[in-house]
């Protein structure tokens, strides 16, 4: 297989030149477009608009999307390529088992609209039927495990994940849910906007309801039912806020302890039924949810339980089943929560789901496509490079001890990269996929990672695997691998340009690279150790210093107004927005690096190699969102709306006041700049 995957991989480098005349066509031949600029604007009052605005006056919101900026035009030009992939896959009759037969059957069916309208909602009736026949707590129990056990979310979350203070081990992890609103906040807010949300929450599943045949009177009831019991469920849920705080979300308990905690719910009989017997032990988190939950099972009649048991099937199946069913989703979380103004083609749409679905089969395809040793190998020097940035700049700061210092630079040489794709494949042995229903398609990829997942419990954590799909535009820390992860997907342009100036570069991919490396110092990945437990290895002055510091940032972003009394929450964003700022920082300083003992690289379309740095940083934040989907990033997004990522930590470096000239007093030059690595 390895032998194989390398021949691939070479084969791909003759084909990379191609995939570079391609992208030029798609309009990403230079590495910073001139024309995206706004001159008229000033780059010391606001730099996003500098450096976009020309973009941003030119570039309309497809009625498709609710957003619009570079990672949505990369995620774009990446689903054409996986569209031809599995187009030629669904034609092609492939040996069973195959990542072409399982990638070309899931696509067929999602593509059959026709089928899908004569499945009608068989695929979920003995779901239905099942809920429709319990009489008992018991019952109830049997029928959450098995909803659970096919991957359909009911009441609360529960699975294999890592012990947080064991990082190399599986536990079972059971953990707040039961909501279809974004987060409890929706539930719990009490301005107007809130208040209209749950209205047209409890419209939308009134007419779902209709569909699956009850009268409206009978509708309207089981709407308000749901949205009862789903308010219940969130006030005794954690913030998006205390969600942040990773001691918030480990409660590691016996199995006697969990009984006690909730008496009413037999957590031997749901742990037999979820085909998890010998579990002795779990993490129990947040336990006032537990606890509410366990009060709820008394409170809350069984017949209630059946509305909310079945509104979980038909919301979470909703994409799934005929267009009136997908129509009626669309239109509350796509159109009214977001501003989406259109569905997306049908095929753009499984071709997005097929590869959420089968990510790692699809992925490696587009991967023989489009990454290149050559790049794999830039990637790792720019990683090298920042990595020694970050060691240099945590060994110069005044404001951190020896004893600190030393734990944090075990941290740093203890980070492991994965890059473009994984070199160790799962696989998908076992998975039987048709071409007999999509939903059926859907319900047996959910089962089959349910129970992988189960599998996995009890066993030594495996941390070579992949959070997502090689195809995939984003890049990731984890703080229990305490490693990085650059998908092919996102090692485009103009995130990363073959071509390009190593300034435009280390703007881009190169500050993407310190943002995630600095997510394992942030608020949250500086809690986990070298080895990706959940350990306070600072001291406690340390600890201090470092807390005043990330104050100043929340309290930065706090006062950014994204809509008229529409403010980015400091708290929420504050991981991302220490990763923008420290990434950007050690980037800078690798940059420097990278051109020491050689010339001062020459002036292009007018810019300094200083000031092309920040250009490539501001290019890849060009984006414009419609006002609901702005509203929904500030409520549930720990990332800060684009503007900010640009000027927010822009503001705090001296660097690039020098780069541009900007003098103190100025929108871009703060008085009282943050300053954390």
């Amino acid at each position: 297989m390895i032998m194989h995957r390398r021949k691939s991989f070479r084969a791909a480098a003759a084909i990379f030149s191609l995939l570079s005349l391609v992208i030029a066509a798609l309009g990403q031949a230079k590495a910073f477009d001139p024309a995206n600029l706004d001159r008229a604007a000033d780059a010391c009052s606001d730099f996003y608009q500098f450096a976009n605005g020309g973009w941003l006056k030119r570039t309309q919101i497809p009625p498709t999307e609710s957003r619009w900026g570079t990672f949505n035009i990369l995620a774009d030009r990446n689903t054409e390529i996986l569209h031809k992939v599995l187009e030629k896959a669904s034609k092609t009759k492939s040996p069973r088992g195959t990542n072409q037969q399982l990638i070309g059957d899931y696509y067929a069916t999602c593509i059959d609209e026709a089928a899908i309208e004569r499945a009608g909602t068989k695929p979920i009736e003995p779901f239905l039927k099942e809920i429709s026949s319990i009489s008992t707590t018991d019952d109830l129990m049997r029928t959450i495990a098995d909803l659970q056990n096919n991957g359909i979310p009911a009441l609360f979350g529960f699975g294999g994940g890592p012990d947080l203070k064991n990082s190399n081990a599986v536990i079972v992890n059971a953990s707040q849910g039961g909501l279809s609103l974004p987060n409890r906040d929706y539930y719990t807010n009490n301005d107007p906007k809130s208040q209209e949300i749950r209205e047209r929450f409890k419209q939308y599943a009134s007419k779902m309801f209709t569909l699956l045949g009850d009268d409206p009177d009978t509708a309207n009831s089981n709407a308000n039912k749901i949205l009862e019991i789903q308010t219940r469920l969130a006030n005794s849920s954690l913030t998006p806020v205390e969600r942040r705080n990773p001691d918030n979300n480990y409660n590691k308990i016996t199995l006697e302890e969990a009984q006690k905690l909730t008496p009413r719910f037999n957590w031997q009989q749901f742990l037999a039924e979820r085909k998890m017997p010998n579990v002795s032990e779990l993490n129990m988190a947040p336990p006032k949810f537990f606890r509410e939950m366990d009060a709820m099972l008394s409170d809350v009649s069984i017949s209630d339980w059946q509305v909310y048991l079945k509104w979980m099937v038909v919301n979470s199946a909703a994409e799934s089943l005929p267009k009136a069913f997908a129509d009626n989703y669309f239109d509350f979380y796509r159109r009214y929560l977001s501003g989406q103004k259109e569905q997306q083609p049908r095929w753009k749409r499984c071709v997005r789901d097929t590869d959420f679905a089968l990510g790692e089969a699809l992925g490696m395809e587009y991967a023989k496509l489009t990454f290149s040793p050559q790049a794999k190998a830039r990637m790792n020097k720019m990683i090298d490079n920042l990595i020694a940035a970050l060691h240099d700049r945590i060994n110069n700061l005044e404001w951190m001890g020896p004893e600190t210092k030393k734990q944090a630079q075990a941290k740093l040489a203890a980070f492991k990269r994965k890059i473009g794709y994984p070199d160790k494949l799962r696989g998908y042995k076992g998975l039987e996929l048709k071409r007999d229903s999509y939903l059926a398609n859907v319900l047996r990829i959910r089962a089959f990672e349910i129970k992988r997942n189960n599998d996995d419990i009890g066993k030594p954590r495996d941390k070579t695997r992949w959070p997502y799909s090689p195809s995939t535009v984003n890049a990731s820390y984890s703080a229990v691998n305490n490693d990085i992860t650059f998908p092919a997907g996102i090692l485009q342009p103009p995130f990363f340009n073959f071509n390009a100036d190593d300034a435009i570069n280390y703007g881009a991919i190169g500050a993407v690279i310190g943002h995630e490396i600095s997510h394992g110092f942030d608020d949250q990945g500086s809690r986990f150790d070298a080895d990706g437990n959940l350990r306070m290895w600072w001291t406690k002055e340390d600890r201090q210093r470092f807390e005043e510091r990330t104050a100043c940032v929340v309290d930065q972003f706090n006062n950014y107004q994204v809509q008229p009394g529409l403010f980015i929450n400091g708290k929420l964003t504050l991981g991302e927005n220490i990763g923008d700022f420290a990434g950007l920082t050690i980037a800078f300083d690798a940059f420097m690096r990278s051109l020491r003992g050689g010339k001062e690289p020459p002036k292009i379309d007018g810019f300094t190699a200083e000031q092309r740095f920040f250009l490539g940083w501001a290019q890849i934040w060009a984006s414009k969102s419609t006002p609901e989907a702005e509203r929904q990033q500030v409520l549930t997004d720990p990332h800060s709306a684009a503007r900010w990522r640009v000027n927010g930590p822009l503001s705090n470096m001296p660097q690039f006041a020098r780069a541009f000239g900007c003098k103190a007093g100025q929108p871009m030059v703060r008085q009282n700049a943050c300053a954390v690595w």
